[in-house]
């Protein structure tokens, strides 16, 4: 789907569930991550999560879009628009629009730790996932000298 097809599908979704025509652009932006969807109020545009469609489909996508309709079609009728509205509420609730997305899972792995500082004077250790020069630090308790250890990453514990 390109957003030439999601702009006619955002005009039909209108027309269908508030009977009032959408008359401005509707992209996906494939940026969104913890979002489903944009309204922008000053243009009146609206941005659709490329990752949304792709992970759960047209029918999730069409409760986002609903959503954004809400926003854009009370934002012109100078009601509330807002997620803490009645009006919003209302509306989101009568055509069947959703309150929150669903959720794209975490992003990224956690890096393991690389590097450990240990004190000489007490023993404390400190876990970095970064490279640091341990001639700039003292350990926070007790002021002792550092010293750095590369940790093996390939060993399983």
């Amino acid at each position: 789907m390109d957003d030439r097809q999601l702009q006619q599908w955002v005009e039909r979704v209108s027309l269908q569930y508030f009977n009032r025509p959408f008359q401005h652009r509707a992209t996906f932006n494939r940026r969104l991550r913890t979002t489903g969807g944009r309204y922008f109020m000053k243009s009146h545009d609206i941005d659709i999560s490329w990752h949304q469609y792709e992970a759960f489909g047209a029918e999730e996508v069409e409760k986002i879009i609903k959503h954004e309709l809400c926003h854009y079609h009370l934002h012109l009728q100078r009601k509330g628009y807002r997620h803490r509205d009645a009006d919003f509420k209302k509306l989101l609730a009568e055509v069947g629009g959703t309150r929150y997305c669903r959720s794209l899972g975490p992003r990224k792995r956690a890096e393991a730790y690389r590097y450990k500082l240990v004190c000489a004077s007490c023993g404390m250790t400190y876990l970095r996932k970064r490279r640091m020069d341990p001639r700039k630090y003292a350990c926070g308790r007790c002021r002792g000298r550092l010293s750095l250890l590369q940790l093996d990453l390939t060993a399983k514990s």
